[in-house]
């Protein structure tokens, strides 16, 4: 399985780059993660922001494939815990499918992204930025490769 996180946004700051990059490399034997950057729909005075959100939908749309697994993170997503992030992997492994993660501009997800997504996943309830969340989601699919392999980095 490939997995892939597609972030609306670029330009990371260095310390979030630096994260991304040892999670990457932590995961780059049993699950390698690829980051695809969108660049953000246009904003500003006089921009309607549903259309900006509905450019980043196209460019998201686009980079996917037709038989991916598709997992949006979105605030109205389902919280799951490390070990039920662990045994989604397990499973979502299992399928044979490739992985993309989700993770949409400053107004969310677009209608026709979350009904593209096969599962929304909640963060919990707090705003996060989304450079952010790029690493808190490199992290915890660490976690939960550590998880599944009995590996003692997750204690719980």
């Amino acid at each position: 399985m490939k997995a892939r996180l597609v972030a609306v946004g670029d330009r990371m700051p260095a310390w979030v780059a630096s994260g991304w990059a040892e999670y990457r490399k932590r995961l780059s034997r049993e699950l390698p993660l690829e980051l695809i950057e969108l660049a953000p729909g246009a904003r500003g005075k006089g921009r309607d922001p549903q259309r900006a959100r509905h450019e980043e939908a196209r460019a998201v749309l686009a980079v996917l494939g037709r038989d991916t697994l598709v997992v949006a993170l979105d605030g109205g997503g389902r919280p799951w815990s490390s070990g039920e992030l662990a045994a989604q992997l397990d499973r979502w492994r299992a399928s044979g499918r490739d992985l993309a993660l989700l993770i949409g501009g400053p107004d969310g997800h677009a209608p026709e992204v979350l009904a593209r997504a096969d599962f929304c996943w909640s963060l919990g309830p707090l705003t996060l930025p989304h450079m952010l969340v790029r690493l808190i989601v490199a992290e915890q699919l660490y976690r939960a490769v550590t998880i599944l392999q009995g590996h003692p980095y997750h204690r719980a």
